[in-house]
């Protein structure tokens, strides 16, 4: 599969497609977008800045688990690698080592798990900063989860943030929607993003 940035109609921000081997899982990401996007990826990868039309390959190991893909927005890095984003900043260097912090919208992977299968998808519960698109390439599988709406347009006024649209959890910190102390349901702001971006995970 990879993920890619991406301009679609209506625009999207970032878009992956997945190649899967059976020794490995090679994700090509792709900013389609008319402006810089700093992709993340963790457990493997680290960071990259990546221009309009540039792409860039990183590859993980069967078994991983706890994996995601990212867009960051409005970053600005020194020579050093230190610097500050104003989405999606993982504790403010380009090589990132632990997850970045919402809003981002996120692409989720665990390839060769239970069964042997590969489990991919596009997540909201950090709320979201670029559409994405997640295109697997092998396998014979044709889901293609997509969340190409531009919500910060159209984020609640309660949720918005600098070139994002918070999670309500990343606001409110209550359990109604952050699923602290047992099972969260559905509310009025996860409605929101599962009414613009069906494909995509919308509360925890």
């Amino acid at each position: 599969m990879s993920p890619f940035f991406t301009n679609l109609s209506p625009p999207s921000l970032l878009l992956m497609s997945l190649l899967l081997a059976t020794t490995a899982a090679n994700f090509l990401i792709r900013n389609n977008c008319p402006y810089t996007v700093w992709a993340a990826s963790v457990p493997v990868g680290g960071g990259r800045q990546l221009n309009s039309g540039q792409e860039w390959t990183i590859t993980t190991n069967p078994g991983t688990t706890g994996a995601r893909i990212w867009g960051r927005t409005g970053s600005n890095f020194e020579s050093s690698g230190h610097g500050r984003c104003q989405t999606g900043d993982c504790s403010g260097v380009l090589q990132c080592t632990g997850y970045g912090q919402p809003p981002n919208t996120l692409a989720k992977y665990a390839p060769k798990q239970f069964n042997n299968l590969d489990f991919f998808d596009i997540s909201l519960v950090d709320g979201f900063n670029v559409p994405m698109e997640f295109v697997p390439t092998s396998g014979g599988c044709t889901r293609r989860p997509r969340c190409t709406t531009d919500i910060n347009r159209q984020c609640p006024n309660e949720l918005r943030a600098p070139s994002g649209c918070n999670s309500p959890c990343t606001v409110f910190k209550t359990d109604q929607y952050c699923c602290n102390s047992g099972s969260s349901g559905p509310t009025t702001y996860s409605k929101f993003f599962k009414d613009r971006c069906a494909d995509a995970y919308s509360y925890p």
